[in-house]
């Protein structure tokens, strides 16, 4: 999962970029069965073409986002949206999450509170893991990021 893709040439390549993630979302959100409302057009952030993060609407509230989902060029992974409610701090759960797992998997072991990965390519994930939670603490950390946004 190296980050070598180049960036788009245009609006519209960025613009098939994010539906593409979008995608893989909704897919993602199904194949792990979780029971969900709406999942954003766009992504709440995105460095195109290695990461997006989508808010995921909550059923047991309506027009809240109860979940954050990750996908790029990193494995797809959700996080539950509590407390702070913002892109950035679903970066630094994901960063932390990734933190976690990487040295269990390096192991050959998964986490004991969630799954990622293939468990048959865990030594191979487990370095690839740590280095994107390093990039999502960096990119977390980064004001200028944030300040544009108004985060």
């Amino acid at each position: 999962m190296p980050i070598d893709a180049e960036a788009p040439d245009s609006d519209a390549e960025e613009g098939r970029w994010c539906a593409a993630r979008r995608l893989h979302v909704l897919d993602y959100l199904q194949s792990a069965l979780v029971a969900h409302g709406r999942v954003g057009e766009d992504p709440a952030w995105y460095l195109c073409p290695y990461v997006s993060l989508w808010a995921v609407e909550s059923m047991k509230a309506p027009g809240w986002v109860g979940w954050w989902v990750i996908a790029g060029d990193c494995p797809t992974d959700i996080v539950t949206c509590d407390g702070d409610r913002t892109p950035r701090s679903a970066l630094r759960d994901f960063a932390s999450r990734w933190r976690e797992a990487a040295p269990l998997l390096a192991r050959g072991q998964q986490h004991p509170e969630f799954v990622i990965g293939n468990p048959d390519s865990a030594s191979e994930l487990a370095p690839l893991l740590s280095a994107r939670a390093g990039l999502l603490d960096k990119f977390a950390s980064d004001d200028a990021i944030w300040r544009d946004l108004g985060i």
